[in-house]
């Protein structure tokens, strides 16, 4: 079956004719198109994108991009039976589509099938992190979601009512997985390379700023809200680890303002204060063996914790209405 490769970007001027390049010689010999979903570039992407013959898609000015509008923006233009979800700044394994073309045509109730996001950026804390602990982005066989993106059955995403939910700033993946398996499809990942991955060479710090201005770590309390009242809304409760770990976080800011009032002397609290919180990066510096990456880690909590209600309470879009935009270059 032919397929659709959507790429995600956002200002990817340095990447994206590379990432173009390696999907055009992945579809040679399988078929389909390639759709460049933009949120807005104000560099040279669209100029280089148009270069290629691929369709080039444009939010409108006035849409705000986020993480769920661009996929869902691609796939409002896509056609093929497959859609393959990627970033602007991945270069697709050559041989995954082959696998993963044969898995699907072997498993007919996978949704998606997913292989391994090598992070190429080992500068970032974040990206360093990311690569370290057990999570979404390496766990492999059937999984809950699939973290960097990946080949979908277009039957299965309709019948989830839609690819990404263009409300959310973050967990969109997740979001989609939950949908597609409350409707018995599954999703799998295989022990192979699926993307090499070159994220944003910042400081991770710098990185956490920007991405508490843009709204990204809204997208835990968007999606809290988006599943409100819905099936999967326990379901999504009881599965995402990150919930459990944000109400450890507001139980220890709870303790850090009680103490200095409970305790005879206000020194004396900040005191147990200073000392709870070297235990806490001291422990988390233990568990990924660095001093940088645990302090890291425990400031990424707060920025994440302080974000989720801002998230929850963000009004809401219909995710499945239109998405205004504009064709930049038809591929001709």
């Amino acid at each position: 079956m032919t397929v659709s490769v959507i790429l995600k970007t956002l200002n990817e001027e340095a990447r994206i004719g590379a990432t173009i390049e390696s999907v055009l010689a992945a579809l040679d010999g399988i078929g389909g198109e390639v759709i460049v979903a933009d949120g807005g570039s104000r560099d040279r992407t669209l100029a280089i994108a148009a270069r290629y013959p691929v369709q080039v898609v444009q939010l409108e000015p006035g849409i705000r991009p986020s993480c769920g509008i661009g996929p869902q923006l691609g796939f409002q233009y896509s056609r093929e039976p497959l859609i393959c979800l990627m970033d602007g700044d991945m270069l697709l394994d050559p041989a995954f589509l082959p696998e993963a073309l044969a898995y699907l045509s072997t498993n007919p109730r996978t949704a998606g099938v997913t292989g391994h996001v090598e992070e190429m950026n080992d500068t970032s804390l974040e990206y360093v992190r990311r690569g370290r602990r057990v999570s979404p982005e390496n766990r492999i066989g059937t999984i809950d979601r699939m973290n960097g993106g990946g080949l979908y059955r277009r039957q299965a995403i309709e019948q989830a009512g839609y690819l990404s939910d263009r409300n959310l700033h973050g967990y969109e993946e997740f979001d989609l997985g939950l949908r597609l398996r409350a409707r018995g499809w599954s999703l799998y990942r295989l022990d192979r390379r699926f993307v090499r991955h070159f994220g944003h060479p910042l400081n991770a710090y710098t990185l956490l700023l920007r991405r508490w201005k843009s709204g990204y770590l809204r997208g835990i309390g968007e999606l809290l809200r988006a599943a409100l009242g819905k099936p999967q809304g326990r379901q999504l409760v009881e599965e995402l680890p990150e919930l459990k770990l944000w109400a450890i976080v507001y139980l220890w800011l709870v303790v850090m303002i009680v103490l200095p009032l409970a305790l005879p002397s206000f020194v004396l609290g900040l005191a147990v204060n200073a000392a709870l919180t070297a235990v806490i990066v001291g422990a988390m510096s233990l568990r990924q063996r660095s001093l940088s990456l645990g302090l890291y880690a425990v400031v990424a909590w707060l920025f994440h914790a302080a974000a989720l209600p801002l998230g929850f309470f963000q009004p809401r879009t219909a995710p499945e209405v239109w998405i205004e935009s504009r064709i930049v270059s038809d591929g001709s």
